[in-house]
């Protein structure tokens, strides 16, 4: 897979540099991993080939222009020091190319005032999207037809993410990585550039259209189901004679609907819930595993560690580790 980083001048190095380590960790550690590996090419540009003279006063010479790059599966815009208008008027160049990866399909990342390069370019119009909150004013002025999202640090219309700062750029990282190269990976990478357990990327990001419920009124119903009885034992088979079709039929539709299986998504309200039990209470994972509805303590660790890369006790004494140093 290719992957491009754009390089301006006033650009924040960091805004590209550590995505591009955390590519890096990425690849070799897929590598390590037979059903992982996966080769990348990551490749610098900029809208003439010249360097790009960053904030810090530390020049990055890329690899070429963009009219020689070629596509690529995932492209980067840094973010840019204060005011953007000079480099966007500068670098004009890179609008076309941009609306050109994003109709074939390229996932394209922004960050901070980066996002200007989308608005300008016309891709986020009609579209959430957010930026630094320093440029939310000038921002809103500027592209009237972006829908801002102040709230968020994060923003994902289709393939068009938005990132409001640089830390928030590494959870969108984290995200393309684990599409890419499995949530094993992703959660080794995590682990190696953060010193704590983050939020995981879909409870905070805003993603276009999921205000919009989905319109099968029968797997709502299971949903529904699923989040007020999540303790009880429930059965795939007893929900779908309760909803008035076959155990496949419900599969199916629930898939179509959520783009989970049933058991997947009953699997995911259990395990966010128990991590909210171990970082908040003292019960034992044993409690804690048949309060969220799993009577063998062992299955229950078992779902909880492949879904979070880590068991249970482990997750707790990391996330008590970290309250404690902020206490102090």
């Amino acid at each position: 897979m290719r992957l491009a980083f754009v390089l301006t001048d006033q650009m924040l190095a960091a805004s590209s540099l550590l995505p591009i380590e955390m590519w890096r960790a990425a690849a070799e550690t897929g590598a390590g991993r037979q059903r992982a590996a996966r080769e990348v090419e990551i490749v610098t540009l900029s809208s003439d080939g010249r360097p790009a003279a960053t904030q810090a006063g530390i020049d990055l010479v890329p690899r070429c222009a963009v009219t020689a790059a070629g596509d690529f599966e995932v492209v980067y815009l840094p973010a840019l020091w204060r005011n953007p208008r000079k480099q966007i008027a500068k670098h004009r160049a890179l609008l076309p190319w941009l609306v050109a990866q994003a109709a074939r399909g390229t996932t394209i990342a922004a960050v901070g005032t980066g996002c200007c390069f989308l608005a300008e370019a016309g891709l986020l119009d009609g579209k959430a999207a957010t930026t630094h909150w320093h440029y939310f004013e000038r921002f809103a002025r500027d592209y009237p037809n972006v829908r801002l999202k102040r709230q968020y640090f994060i923003t994902q219309a289709d393939r068009l993410y938005c990132a409001g700062s640089v830390n928030a750029l590494a959870d969108v990282t984290v995200h393309l990585i684990e599409q890419f190269f499995g949530r094993d990976v992703a959660s080794h990478v995590e682990r190696n550039f953060s010193h704590e357990i983050r939020r995981p990327y879909d409870e905070y990001r805003y993603l276009e259209g999921d205000e919009l419920q989905h319109a099968d009124e029968a797997i709502l119903g299971v949903q529904w189901r699923m989040q007020r009885e999540l303790a009880r034992p429930l059965r795939m088979a007893a929900l779908a004679r309760e909803a008035g079709m076959s155990a496949r039929t419900l599969d199916r539709r629930f898939h179509e609907a959520t783009g989970l299986s049933p058991l997947a998504y009953l699997q995911s309200l259990r395990v966010a819930a128990a991590k909210q039990m171990l970082e908040a209470t003292n019960l034992t994972v044993a409690e804690v595993a048949f309060r969220v509805g799993y009577q063998d303590q062992g299955h229950f660790a078992r779902v909880f560690t492949r879904t979070m890369s880590v068991a249970p006790a482990e997750y707790r004494r990391t996330v008590r580790a970290k309250m404690f140093s902020l206490r102090e």
